[in-house]
């Protein structure tokens, strides 16, 4: 089916009158009737009828202009936002872990934004699921451009690129012995009870090295996922846990003792498929991400 015979066919069911939709359309009066023949051909069924000097449709061209209406704006908005697309503008699909997706990502995407007052810029940003692995998983399925989150064991397939870091410190309820204190060595936490991540979280992998080189084995009563219910649990005297620096420790009976042995530190990065092509706006935004200084001590 000729796509130009269907905004000819458009174009003469709104005017109704051959000579205007010929004129309109800057073609001549033969060839649209020829083009409307055809598709009626095609379709074996009329479209229009006479009226006068004029055309009307018929009631089955009526259901089949509602069609074509509706198909020829959806692909117009389509090569629209392609074309806007190569010239640098558009929108950018982010996946991120939840972490970041608080405060992080959205204070990139605003500066983003303020760099490039001259470029038409929309998001759409993803966290669903939340964790690295779904992140990444995403990502290879060409659901996201880029993606933010913890670096995922070694894939070939990915760039991975460090954008930030959170310090992780021993938090203690107010009430523990070690409360007295304001640092600490891992391998003096060892003696009591310690609410660890369990594996799908991106933590569980670095606090397990810093327990290695800590030369111990914490004494695991409880593995949570979340950082802020790992939080909550300390708060209630369940026991002790490494966790982010994070904002709520302020707001819970709990005292964040900073690390002095071994010193740890997560890093986050920034994720995107190599060998694949970026639009220029996902490259200029790759750019951008690599030299953000963000500016808070906490990433949430």
């Amino acid at each position: 089916m000729n796509l130009h015979h269907l905004r000819y066919f458009v174009t003469l069911a709104r005017l109704e009158h051959y000579t205007k939709a010929a004129k309109q359309l800057s073609i001549t009066q033969p060839s649209l009737s020829h083009a409307i023949a055809a598709l009626e051909e095609e379709l074996n069924v009329r479209l229009f009828e006479k009226d006068g000097r004029n055309v009307v449709l018929t009631r089955w061209g009526k259901v089949f202009l509602k069609d074509v209406e509706e198909i020829l704006a959806h692909l117009d908005s389509s090569v629209a936002n392609l074309k806007m697309t190569g010239t640098g503008n558009g929108t950018i699909d982010i996946g991120c872990i939840r972490v970041l997706g608080a405060s992080y990502v959205p204070a990139l995407m605003r500066e983003f934004i303020r760099a490039n007052p001259d470029k038409n810029i929309s998001y759409r940003l993803h966290s669903e699921g939340g964790l690295t692995a779904e992140i990444i998983e995403g990502l290879k399925n060409r659901q996201f451009d880029i993606a933010f989150c913890s670096k995922y064991k070694d894939d070939p397939s990915i760039d991975f690129v460090k954008v930030a870091s959170q310090d992780l410190v021993m938090a203690v309820p107010l009430d523990h012995p070690l409360a007295a204190q304001d640092t600490v060595k891992l391998k003096d936490t060892l003696a009591y009870p310690q609410i660890i991540f369990n594996r799908r979280s991106g933590l569980r992998d670095i606090i397990d090295a810093l327990f290695v080189k800590a030369e111990g084995s914490p004494d695991c009563i409880m593995e949570i996922e979340e950082d802020m219910v790992v939080a909550g649990l300390v708060a209630r005297g369940f026991g002790i846990a490494v966790v982010p620096h994070m904002r709520v420790l302020h707001d819970l009976p709990v005292k964040a003792l900073k690390i002095i042995e071994p010193v740890p530190e997560r890093n986050f990065y920034m994720a995107s498929l190599k060998d694949t092509y970026h639009a220029p706006l996902v490259v200029s935004f790759k750019e951008f991400a690599t030299t953000y200084q963000y500016k808070s001590k906490y990433i949430f």
